[in-house]
């Protein structure tokens, strides 16, 4: 009986307290709002339903990006020319590769490159240059007689070593030791070592993998760590092409796992490969969210599925193998939990099949699908590899199976290895983010800023992309607001409603709308929408009985001061829960804000509708979670006349990249593995997020203490927006910054100024 009165007593705390009666009247205009139970909670899986039949219908829309002519072998590859270049873009290869003659041997006096011998090849150890300051590293297995029949770039799984698909070490059955089955017919091999999934507290915070660590920054700056091993392939590519010179080439690749993604992405990339085999990987692209997220591309879905991007590959030749793939679970410690399955075989035939129905039959008569067993046997299966050499010209054979390679000396430390890979990447990213600044610069460069009229058409053109390729924007009529409220609060000088309003099936906005007492009849007033951080809630901020530490009932203080107010609820609750909204919108090529943003227009377009409010007077206001909100929505919900970014404003981009182990307020060592948005490094920082909101009045409320940020990162981005508003837009009363001796709050003095300065409203 006491666990059960508990739970009644905890099901109360969630529910919003009742202050209606069902015969009082509901707020005017509106219906009766009798929903029960915790709204937060439902807005959530609300979403979620949407987001889902998004990614279950996303194939139909992406004909549109499409326009294959399929008249001849040279038209075809033309016209798939720009989805090419757009792959490209989205896996991030965008660094120039740097050429080489040849791959460099590493060895020792006491353990030379030259690690093993088999049946008619040898085995090295080597490195080479890919891009940057990026080399790959791994095996190069060389036949000792003759010229190689191929030249084939043979990438294992993430948590393999080139060793054991080379047959050096333990760890892959012979069956599968695809680099060694080559080799022993005639081809030269190059066996690149992945970052693996080895997971550790990263700074002592985030128990994150070391693909997921990589991935965090890059993501960030429009890099990839599937793009950066791509490239590492690709360069191999290079390599065997210019020793082929005007000759004939004969250049494959085999992939297993991370490995089978890394060689179709390379095969649809580079029409220099000949032929190409894919394990343990093709599948139904629209359950990728729940995958480990070093695989999230953002916008893929919208573009390509597996079908898509074999369709690429044609004419040449792609095997599709179906066979067990690597299978794990990764907890939620921080980084992102995923799940990793065996592709099931009838969904690996469905995207084969659709593949084919992407091109004419014969373009697609040499894409083909092999069995391992039942689909669930070991990868590189004798059917694959031979489906694979036969594309080659000469036809090249399988030879029989040798089994065994002789090992000359153990092969260097793989951890060792690892370490000097995983540095090289982060070190990359990091010269990215240091230039980073610059490239947002030239981006910017084509604003005109010389006259009002230039600044207010030029920048609509930033709005557009910001909504489209860095936010992510859906297509869908909003529907009819239908607004439902009941009051909640009676106060001395307001009372309190919640709202809800629809936004698109099965997603709703929700908040408190605080509306004073002394209202006259015909007076409009200014309205204030004050906006919660992560894990709030509206009753955080406009409850009269909850005092927050962090918000100290600012939507009441407002009100009480004269001003409407409204206090949204965000979907950034609940954890996981939320979080993996971010999984399934970033393939749709949408964001969290891809959502908030039309529940936002929704609201304030309501609130425009109400007989006392000045649709022209609506300001945002919001801390933490709500300063990154009031970064984003302004710029795209016109409705807003201001904007104060409380607690949250400072370098972003360096604070979501920066691997520094010092700078413990970094993205690249907490648990908001969400956090990340695609290419903000080559785009919008938040001083050209603020460009957006401008000329509107903007603001920034800053605590000496608030661990966000450094004052000087804070000082530092600030800078650029008072020179942008002030030097470049002449509007010298129009941005603001306050700074204060205190943490991570409200503080609700120079803003509330500001508030009934830009809004209008003399101080009650």
């Amino acid at each position: 009986m006491r666990l059960r009165l508990i739970a009644l007593l905890g099901v109360l705390l969630i529910a919003p307290p009742f202050l209606t009666r069902a015969d009082e009247p509901a707020l005017p205009g509106t219906k009766p709002l009798d929903w029960t139970g915790d709204l937060a909670s439902r807005m959530v899986d609300g979403v979620d339903r949407f987001l889902l039949r998004k990614i279950e219908h996303s194939e139909e829309g992406r004909a549109k990006h499409w326009k294959r002519d399929t008249s001849s072998v040279e038209r075809y590859n033309a016209s798939i020319e720009p989805n090419r270049k757009h792959l490209a873009h989205i896996l991030g290869v965008r660094d120039p590769r740097v050429p080489f003659d040849g791959p460099e041997l590493i060895g020792t006096p006491s353990k030379p490159a030259l690690v093993g011998r088999g049946e008619g090849f040898e085995v090295f150890t080597v490195r080479w240059p890919a891009f940057g300051d990026v080399t790959g590293e791994g095996l190069l297995l060389v036949p000792t007689k003759g010229k190689p029949v191929a030249d084939v770039v043979a990438i294992p799984d993430a948590d393999q070593t080139p060793e054991q698909l080379a047959g050096l070490v333990e760890g892959v059955p012979p069956v599968s030791q695809v680099a060694r089955r080559l080799a022993e017919s005639g081809c030269r091999v190059l066996v690149p070592s992945l970052i693996d999934r080895h997971m550790e507290k990263r700074s002592g915070r985030a128990n994150l993998t070391s693909r997921e660590f990589l991935y965090r920054s890059a993501f960030e700056l429009g890099r990839h760590l599937v793009g950066y091993e791509v490239q590492k392939v690709l360069a191999a590519v290079d390599w065997f092409a210019r020793e082929a010179g005007s000759g004939d080439a004969n250049i494959g690749v085999f992939g297993y796992g991370e490995g089978g993604m890394l060689a179709l992405y390379a095969a649809a990339l580079d029409p220099r490969i000949d032929a190409a085999c894919v394990s343990g990987y093709f599948d139904d692209r629209r359950k990728g969210w729940q995958q480990p997220i070093d695989r999230n591309v953002f916008g893929l879905l919208d573009e390509f599925g597996d079908a898509e991007i074999a369709s690429m590959v044609a004419p040449r030749r792609l095997v599709i193998e179906a066979s067990k793939g690597p299978e794990l679970t990764l907890p939620s410690e921080g980084g992102a939990p995923a799940t990793l399955a065996s592709p099931k075989r009838e969904d690996v035939q469905r995207e084969v099949d659709r593949a084919r129905q992407l091109v004419t039959r014969d373009l697609a008569k040499d894409l083909t699908l092999v069995t391992a067993g039942d689909g669930s046997g070991p990868f590189g299966s004798s059917g694959a590899l031979e489906a694979l050499l036969g594309a080659f010209k000469p036809q090249a054979t399988l030879a029989p199976d040798r089994g065994t390679v002789q090992v000359m000396h153990a092969p260097g430390d793989p951890k060792a290895r690892q370490a000097r890979q995983m540095h090289e990447i982060d070190r990359h990213s990091q010269a990215l983010l240091a230039a980073s600044g610059y490239v947002r610069q030239d981006f910017f460069a084509k604003l005109d800023t010389t006259t009002p009229e230039a600044f207010a058409k030029g920048i609509e053109w930033y709005r557009d992309f910001f909504a489209n390729e860095v936010v992510g924007r859906f297509d869908d009529p909003m529907l009819p607001a239908n607004p439902r409220a009941r009051q909640i609060y009676d106060e001395p000088k307001y009372k309190g409603y919640e709202v809800v309003l629809d936004v698109f099936p099965d997603v709703f906005a929700y908040g408190i709308l605080l509306v004073p007492k002394d209202i006259k009849e015909g007076e409009k007033r200014p309205v204030v929408v004050c906006q919660h951080g992560l894990e709030g809630r509206p009753q955080d901020v406009a409850d009269p009985k909850v005092e927050s530490p962090y918000y100290h009932q600012f939507a009441n203080r407002l009100a009480e001061r004269g001003f409407v107010t409204f206090a949204p609820q965000n979907p950034y609750i609940f954890k996981d829960r939320f979080r993996t909204l971010q999984r399934k919108s970033n393939p749709l090529k949408k964001t969290l804000f891809s959502t908030i943003v039309p529940q936002h227009q929704q609201i304030t377009d309501w609130l425009k509708s109400l007989p006392y409010v000045d649709g022209t007077r609506i300001g945002f206001y919001g801390l933490s979670y709500g300063g990154k909100s009031a970064m984003r929505i302004p710029p795209l919900v016109k409705n807003y006349a201001l904007s104060i970014c409380s607690a949250d404003f400072n370098e972003w981009v360096w604070k979501n990249a920066t691997s520094e182990p010092r700078a413990v307020m970094s993205y690249v060592w907490t648990p908001e593995y969400e956090i990340f948005e695609f290419d903000l490094g080559s785009t919008f920082n938040y001083s050209e997020m603020a460009a957006l909101i401008a000329p509107r009045p903007f603001m920034v409320e800053r605590g000496h203490f608030d661990g966000v940020a450094p004052d000087e990162e804070v000082g530092y981005e600030f800078a650029k927006v008072r020179f942008f508003y002030e030097a470049k837009l002449g509007l010298k009363d129009q941005c603001e910054i306050e700074w204060f001796v205190g943490p991570h709050e409200i503080h609700g003095v120079g803003t509330y100024a500001f508030l009934h300065k830009h809004l209008n409203w003399a101080k009650k």
